[in-house]
């Protein structure tokens, strides 16, 4: 028996008009200036936070970067191995597939934008100490001042696997597991994501568009995987 959508599921034609919008918004305004101003100091040339502390980078970077990939190397074993394995944890393989497609699709896309989009994060651009011009993203680089490097700012790789956790939602049918799985899915993109803006490494911008990529990619795979005619 088919069953409905999802409120959720019905968000994927609005979450990529928000992100258009957000695009232009970001492309139009220097919002993201305003707000990284208030992370540096000038003056010392310093971050609010400190790149090299290996505390916060344990905390922030290393840290959930490991818990995220063990993530997904046990749930595509869940879904890979006998079905007793699944009912035990009550989870269905399609779901377990569209958590382990989402995981490992997300960082891919953002990885692939870093290499295309030629845009530089915050701590390399001369407003803040760096060596290149600040160029957003549908901008071209002045013809007598073109860096000598690509810049591989965009969008953020770091949050990209927290927010690609949004895969997670799916594993039970319960709304409490499903607003779980969102709340981990942002809390962590969020807490990634944050860090990096904090120490130059990303704008505001990267982090947002990241984020409604990969509730995007996470809804796709929801079509891909679990399509109409099996229920969603």
């Amino acid at each position: 028996m088919t069953r409905p959508l999802t409120g959720f599921d019905r968000t994927l034609g609005p979450a990529v008009l928000v992100l258009a919008v957000a695009l232009a918004c970001f492309e139009l305004t220097g919002t993201d200036l305003w707000l990284q101003d208030r992370f540096y100091d000038p003056g010392t040339g310093r971050w609010l936070v400190d790149a090299a502390d290996p505390l916060g980078r344990l905390v922030f970077y290393d840290g959930p970067k490991g818990l995220i990939i063990l993530t997904a190397v046990a749930l595509l074993v869940l879904a890979l191995g006998p079905a007793r394995w699944r009912e035990r944890w009550r989870f269905g393989r399609r779901d377990l597939w569209v958590a382990v497609l989402t995981l490992v699709s997300v960082p891919v896309l953002a990885g692939w934008g870093k290499d295309t989009t030629n845009t530089f994060c915050p701590s390399e651009i001369r407003r803040y100490g760096g060596d290149v011009p600040y160029v957003k993203v549908f901008e071209r680089y002045p013809e007598n001042d073109r860096p000598a490097r690509r810049g591989r700012g965009f969008p953020a790789g770091h949050a990209s696997g927290g927010f690609a956790l949004l895969g997670l939602m799916w594993l039970r049918r319960s709304s409490a597991w499903r607003l779980g799985g969102l709340a981990l899915g942002l809390g962590a993109g969020w807490w990634m994501g944050g860090y990096q803006m904090l120490k130059g490494a990303h704008f505001l911008s990267h982090t947002i568009v990241t984020m409604l990529l990969a509730w995007i990619v996470m809804l796709l795979w929801r079509r891909v995987v679990r399509p109409a005619g099996s229920g969603l």
